[in-house]
This record gives structure tokens, sequence and C-alpha cells, in this order.
């Protein structure tokens, strides 16, 4: 394996980044974004952040606090509504493209192939689709990518000073999302096989080591001081969900990154594998395989390995401007046009809302957070309906109870206008925000969780369905056909309850 001497490529000076066209299209897909953000409304992830953004703390049981305190700090400098939230999302998607580009370059790639890597990231239906909403899928894209393009700079010139800046961008990531350990590990991997190994000798990379735990410690100290709930709520996912993400991986990340861009990453995998000039990346090519060997054997959802895939991509585009350039280049351009041409539409349609309501059954099949957009006003009117249901003269002591955190989000931006009281949750960090006083000794309107049945009535008494929830729309989300109910009251007082009411997943 390559692991002597200086890297390749070295002393070779970088091309000149493409500024005007990749900010071309910096400017088209955050246009695009922004054109669309207030479409549909709030998703459930997003309702959820804003009132943890409310109650700033180092964690939350499931997420570090990094999405929530950027949620409410967006919300509250541009608008609180969808479009205002989301700006956050077009800024993040923003720096990916340059990120993109930036790698591209890193990796030897001129104006065009850093043209069209641009183009590829922005078309892409996972990139597109979070950018459009706030998730912390929304910044870990950008972390990972932050840390590969740190990664990459670092084999390049050999210079163990950029394991420094590299460990910060692995401690902020950890501060949105704890996944980025496994993109370290796997760059580390790489580079233990593939080489150069005197990087991993080198004192710096203790720097970036601490750089990473001093930035992450808050986060880390609050899980240790809670018991780590953040394990319980991946081992959930995983119970719940990791046969079927095995079995998905693969489709999935070509389906989210756009089938289309297959052979570019194919060809960016094999050139950092067997391509000399670039040999001193190798150790990424050793990365991909180690990386999706985790997420697969963890159970994890298959996108968690589509950060790397775009590094990937990247790394295939200097070759496939190169084949442009080869013969029938006429033939060749209408190809690679029409795949960005078809990518880009599909990527529109299923990553961005551009479908009426009415018309989201297909596109669900495939991204189903299109759905979860859907319905959150309609879902606050029929828990009104129901609330109205208790006396006036008992609403003092009664409680709105929901069993998961989007109706519990839903309720407090869209209850207040409605005459509701604010909704208590065993759901995820809304446990720790409940339970509601032992005084509380009135009626429940219950919100059940659908496809739950009936198990959470058995904490209270004298239940009976009062409606439905209709999105009006057609749309067959997670809260279609909820069931709200009114209960006379608890079997027991909320104290006593309440740890039997909270749930992880």
């Amino acid at each position: 394996m390559y692991d002597k001497g200086e890297p390749l490529s070295a002393s070779r000076a970088l091309h000149s980044f493409a500024t005007v066209p990749v900010a071309a299209v910096c400017v088209a897909v955050a246009g695009l974004l922004t054109a669309l953000s207030g479409r549909y409304g709030y998703h459930r992830d997003e309702l959820y952040f804003l009132v943890a953004g409310d109650r700033p703390d180092w964690g939350y049981v499931d997420q570090p606090p990094l999405t929530p305190l950027l949620t409410r700090a967006f919300s509250s400098v541009f608008g609180d509504s969808p479009a205002g939230l989301r700006v956050a999302g077009t800024l993040a998607c923003v720096i990916l493209v340059l990120l993109v580009a930036s790698v591209v370059r890193e990796l030897g790639g001129d104006r065009r192939a850093q043209i069209l890597a641009a183009g590829c990231a922005a078309t892409s239906t996972f990139v597109l689709a979070v950018g459009h909403i706030v998730t912390t899928a929304t910044y870990d894209l950008v972390a990972w990518l932050a840390i590969g393009w740190l990664f990459l700079r670092l084999l390049r010139t050999g210079n163990p000073r950029w394991w420094a800046p590299m460990g910060a961008a692995v401690g902020i990531g950890v501060q949105n999302k704890y996944l980025v350990a496994m993109l370290v590990a796997a760059l580390l991997g790489g580079l233990a096989v593939a080489g150069p190994r005197r990087l991993l000798r080198s004192g710096w990379l203790g720097v970036g080591v601490a750089l990473a735990v001093l930035i992450a410690w808050p986060n880390l100290w609050w899980q240790e001081q809670h018991g780590w709930p953040q394990l319980t709520v991946a081992g959930g996912i995983v119970a719940d969900d990791g046969t079927e993400n095995r079995l998905l991986f693969v489709p999935q990340q070509l389906l989210f990154l756009s089938p289309l861009y297959a052979p570019v990453c194919a060809a960016g995998w094999l050139r950092l594998w067997r391509d000399a000039r670039v040999g001193w990346a190798r150790a990424v090519a050793w990365a991909y395989p180690l990386l999706c060997l985790q997420v697969i054997g963890t159970g994890g959802k298959p996108y968690y390995a589509l950060p790397l895939l775009l590094v990937l991509l990247a790394a295939g585009c200097p070759p496939s401007v190169a084949w442009l350039a080869g013969g029938a280049r006429r033939v060749r351009r209408s190809v690679l046009v029409g795949a960005v041409t078809v990518t880009a539409a599909m990527s529109l349609t299923v990553g961005l809302p551009v479908l009426p309501p009415s018309q989201l059954e297909w596109v669900n099949g495939i991204n189903p957070e299109q759905g979860e957009q859907v319905g959150w006003p309609e879902f606050a009117d029929a828990v009104a309906a129901g609330w109205r249901r208790v006396p006036p003269g008992e609403r003092a002591t009664s409680v709105v109870f929901t069993q998961n955190y989007g109706q519990a989000g839903a309720l407090v931006r869209y209850g207040p206008a409605r005459g509701l009281p604010a909704p208590y949750s065993g759901h995820m960090s809304f446990a720790d925000w409940g339970p509601p006083p032992d005084s509380a000794t009135g009626r429940v309107v219950l919100v059940r969780q659908r496809g739950s049945g009936g198990g959470a009535s058995r904490f209270f008494r004298g239940c009976q369905d009062v409606g439905r929830v209709d999105n009006g729309a057609g749309v067959e989300n997670e809260e279609q056909g909820t069931a709200v109910v009114v209960c006379a009251g608890t079997v027991s007082r909320w104290s006593e309850l309440w740890p039997r009411l909270r749930h992880f997943y």
C-alpha cells in the first residue's frame, strides 16, 4: 500500500476555483429552495426543534443541542414561519455545494470538473430534500463534507497540522449528531490500511482529538449525567427498522443520490483506488466500504453513508469530464445533460414540495418526509374539537396528552390560537418537560399515536373516541386517521404514571 514519501501531488498547484459558475449554481439552488420553503408547512421534526430550542440545554434525550438551538435562532431572526426557519437549510445546502466543488479541486479537478460536481450535488434528491427542511441530517451532511475536505487537505499536503481543524469540525459535528463517529472511524481505518501511516503518529493527531473532545464535552457530559438516553433511542431505531434498513441499503443510496449518478461515483472510487496521480487519497477509497460495513452492521439508516458517497461523486467528476472530451462528444454530452436533467426533475418531485398535497401518494412511498409537512393545522383543529367536549368548568384541571413529539410540537405551535392549553407528552424530551401537576385531576384529551391501538388508554379511565384527524388532502402520513379520545381521568396520579408513560420510540 502507498505509505512512503510525500503525497504524489503535494507539490502541484491546485486548479483555480470556479468561483463564478459554482456561485451561479449556489444562487440557483438557494433561489429554488427559498421559493418553495413556505409550501405545505412545518415538518414534525421542525416543530419539535422549535420547542426544544425554547428550552436550551447541553443536550436532549434523542440528540445533541446544535440543531434545536440553530432552529430557534434562525426562526427568531428570519421569522416564526416555515420559510423563516428554513433559511438555515438553504444556507446549509449552499455550503454543501461549495464543499463538493472544493473536494473536486482538492483531488485535482479543473474548473469544468468543479462545475459538474456542483451541478450534480445541487440536483441530487437527498441534498435538496434535507436542504428544504431542517433536520439533524441537514447539518450532518455539511459536517461530514467539511471533515472529508479537511481530510483530503491533510493527505494531499502531508501537513499534520490539518488534524487540528479536522478535530474542531468533528467536535462541532458531534454537537449535532453522533453519527460523525462512524465517519471518523472509517477515515482512520482507511488511513491505517492505505497510509500514509506516519500521519497517525503525529502529535497533531492528539491535538485534533483534544479539540474534538473539548468541543463535544458539554453534550457528552450531559448524556453521561442522564444515563446515555441517546443510546436507548438508537437501540429502539435499530430494533424497529434494522432489518429493513439492511435490505434497503443499496437501493436507497442509489435512489437518494440518483441512479444516473452511480457511474460517476463508481468512476470516483476506481480513480481513488488505482490512479497513481491520486494515490495519496486511497484511504478514502477504503473508508467508503468501511463506513458501509458499520451502517449495515448496526442496522443504521441507508442515508448515513451518503455524505461519503458525495465525496466519491466529486472524485468521479474529473474522469467524467475527460470522458466527455473523447470520441462522439455530442453523444456523450447529450448523455450527461440528459442524466442531470432527469435527476433534477426526479429530485424536484421527490425531494421538494412541487406537487399539490393531494398528489403525494406515490412520492410518500419514496420520501415520506414530504407527507409529514402536511396537515398540522387540521390536526390541531381535530384536537380542539375534542377539547370542546370538556365542560368549561373542568378545563382548568384537564390535560391534553399526546403520544409523540410531532403531535405535541404541533399543539405548542397551533394550539393557543384554538384555545388549547399547553400539551404534555411522554415522548423523547417532552417527557422531561412534564408531567402535569397532580392537581390536574380532570379529564384527559388523549391523542393516540397511529398504529398504537388502544394501549395508551390503559392509563386512563372512561375513554371515548370523539374524532379522527383528517388533513383534508388524503395524504397518508403518520397522523392521518389518528384518534382523538376524551377520558374521564387518569387511573392514578400523574407523577406515578409518568415513568410508565415515557417512551423513546
